[in-house]
C-alpha cells in the first residue's frame, strides 16, 4: 500500500516560506524563519554543522519527519538553490526526484542521496518516488509552486507547518494559486514550542 504524501515547511506569520530571490536564501530573514530547526541536535548532525544543539519536542519532530520519508519530490527552483548550498552529503539520504524540463543523468551524492531528473510531469515524479519509498512516505520538498501543483492535483494527504514568529512582507507564498474551492483541511494537531508552533492538517476534497 503506498505511503502518505506530505509536505513539511517553515512559514512566516504572514504566509511566506522563502524570499523571492534564491540569492537571498541563507540570508538573515530566511535564517530567522528556520531558526527553530537550526537549533536542533538532529538537524545540526544531519547537515554536519557540528556537535551540540537542543533536544526536546522540536528535535523529535525534525527527526520524525526525516525518518518517515522514503523519497522526496522537489521543483527545479529549489534544486538549483540547494545545489549551490548543500554539502557533499546532502541531508536527504534517500532518492530525490526533481520535476524539470531539463534532461540530466542522475546525480549521485554521498550519504545515499541520488537526484533523479523527471521530464514527464508531477504524476510521473510521484509514481517514481512512491516506488522508491517502499513502505515509507513521500515528502514534497518544495518549493511553493511545486507544493501547490501537488495540492491542486489532489495528491497531498497531509502537511506540517512550523509557524515561525517572523514577518517577511514579501517573498514566496506557500498557498499562492491554490484551488481553495476544491480542498478542505482538518486540523490534526497544534503543538507550540518556545521557537515555533507546529500545525498538522489532513487534506480532503470538499
Amino acid at each position: 500500500m503506498p505511503g502518505t504524501v506530505f509536505f513539511s515547511v517553515s512559514m512566516s506569520l504572514d504566509g511566506f516560506i522563502a524570499p523571492e530571490s534564491p540569492e537571498e536564501l541563507m540570508g538573515q530573514q530566511w535564517m530567522e524563519l528556520q531558526q527553530w530547526a537550526f537549533r536542533q541536535r538532529f538537524f545540526r548532525e544531519n547537515l554536519k554543522l557540528g556537535k551540540g544543539g537542543e533536544e526536546g519536542r522540536d528535535n523529535d519532530i525534525a527527526q520524525e519527519t526525516f525518518e518517515r520519508t522514503g523519497a522526496s519530490v522537489m521543483g527545479k527552483r529549489i534544486f538549483d538553490a540547494g545545489e549551490r548550498m548543500w554539502p557533499e552529503e546532502p541531508p536527504f539520504h534517500t532518492p530525490v526526484f526533481v520535476v524539470t524540463h531539463e534532461e540530466r543523468d542522475p546525480w549521485e551524492r554521498r550519504g545515499g542521496t541520488t537526484f533523479h531528473f523527471v521530464n514527464d510531469g508531477i504524476h510521473s515524479a510521484l509514481d517514481r518516488a512512491r516506488e522508491a519509498a517502499g513502505n515509507r512516505d513521500v515528502r514534497i520538498a518544495g518549493g511553493g509552486e511545486t507544493i501547490v501543483l501537488y495540492l491542486n492535483a489532489g495528491l497531498v494527504n497531509e502537511f506540517h507547518i512550523a509557524l515561525s514568529p517572523v514577518l517577511f512582507g514579501s517573498g514566496v507564498r506557500l498557498f499562492e494559486g491554490v484551488d481553495a474551492g476544491r480542498w478542505a483541511l482538518d486540523l490534526v494537531d497544534a503543538e507550540p514550542s518556545p521557537h515555533t508552533t507546529h500545525l498538522r492538517y489532513a487534506v480532503r476534497a470538499r
